[in-house]
């Protein structure tokens, strides 16, 4: 894929990867979608985002893995649970020739859900 492309939907840039990519990174679009269907999906910096009531997750392929990018609170909540991917303070790594650990993201996901929520309320903003 030529990181020069622009995308104006997740469906254009998934379709930019080799079919076995195109269907990891569907898989993980599934995952998310499950644990947060009130989110509006977007794509912003190029890459899959998810949004409800402020940014909620993002996603992105790479020659060797998958990046998800689910804030540094979504990291941090995790860590134990990442310990075996590498990770940095707001993003962690899925090897692209292992299965997905969707049960991680579907965690992951609604913690970031609850806590978009919760402060959303907290700042009486109204999406």
């Amino acid at each position: 894929m030529d990181r020069r492309q622009q995308f104006a939907t997740i469906d254009e840039y998934i379709a930019a990867f080799p079919p076995d990519v195109q269907a990891k990174l569907q898989e993980l679009r599934a995952a998310i979608r499950a644990a947060a269907p009130d989110a509006e999906e977007r794509i912003s910096y190029q890459m899959p985002a998810y949004y409800l009531k402020g940014n909620l997750v993002y996603f992105a392929a790479f020659t060797h893995h998958i990046g998800f990018y689910p804030t540094s609170s979504g990291i941090a909540a995790f860590q134990k649970e990442i310990e075996g991917y590498a990770s940095s303070k707001g993003a962690v790594q899925f090897p692209i020739n292992k299965p997905l650990p969707l049960e991680l993201v579907d965690k992951i996901v609604r913690y970031r859900v609850a806590e978009n929520l919760k402060n959303a309320a907290k700042k009486g903003k109204k999406e």
